[in-house]
């Protein structure tokens, strides 16, 4: 009787948890295989639910309407936020800026299943560094038409507390000095639409929408129903 396949691809300790990518086959589908990644034992995200991740770029572009879009992306994963982006014609560029190196590595390694696609694409560029840090920090001459954060697992349950600022109306003040005229800002959250952080983008930006993304989680042997929360927020 074959085994089924699971696979440590890589594991380090880093400034948020333990750190593990793995692959594995699902036992309630023999032959489905999936990457994942969790953060000290708690799963973070798969290859196999993804709907949610490439909505945010996906809806976000449709929002925004024009042309030579510029993203920024916070946080890399596994890749589908920047692959969402960058299948749309009207993206002329994507920065995915990633705090821990090692997960930059996957990429770099072809350890994750977008690594060849992704590295094809003139137009992504992925560079280490704290997305909220530089957020809240001065513009400087750039400015971007999408900017796209999924880090966090709720505005109310940060991977860490330092990102806490981001959130806040002062915070998203700053946030906003980055984008170009008309620009927007999405935020992904794992099923809450956390009204505080609602509150908080009205308070800064002219157009707040909140859109739910419902999915099948077939991880579990009978599956459940699940939604995850998309923010949107526009500078006119």
């Amino acid at each position: 009787m074959t085994r089924p396949v699971f696979e440590i691809l890589d594991w380090a300790d880093t400034p948020i948890g333990g750190l593990c990518l793995r692959r594995r086959e699902l036992l309630g589908r023999p032959g489905v295989v999936v990457t994942e990644v969790t953060i000290d034992h708690e799963l973070l995200m798969s290859s196999l639910n993804t709907a949610s991740e490439e909505a945010l770029a996906a809806r976000a572009v449709a929002r925004h309407g024009g042309d030579g879009l510029r993203v920024l992306v916070g946080g890399l994963g596994l890749g589908y936020t920047a692959r969402a982006a960058l299948a749309s014609p009207r993206v002329a560029a994507v920065r995915v800026v990633e705090l821990l190196p090692e997960v930059i590595g996957w990429l770099r390694r072809g350890l994750v299943p977008l690594s060849a696609e992704l590295q094809a694409d003139p137009r992504l560029e992925v560079v280490e560094g704290d997305a909220y840090a530089g957020l809240l920090g001065p513009p400087g001459d750039e400015r971007w038409d999408l900017v796209l954060i999924d880090v966090d697992h709720t505005p109310d349950e940060p991977l860490d507390r330092a990102s806490g600022a981001f959130y806040t109306a002062d915070g998203l003040r700053r946030v906003a000095a980055h984008l170009a005229p008309g620009g927007l800002l999405g935020v992904w959250s794992a099923g809450d639409d956390d009204p505080r952080f609602a509150r908080a983008l009205g308070e800064v930006f002219d157009d707040v929408a909140i859109e739910r993304v419902p999915w099948h989680d077939e991880l579990f042997d009978d599956g459940r129903d699940e939604e995850d929360v998309l923010f949107f927020a526009r500078r006119r």
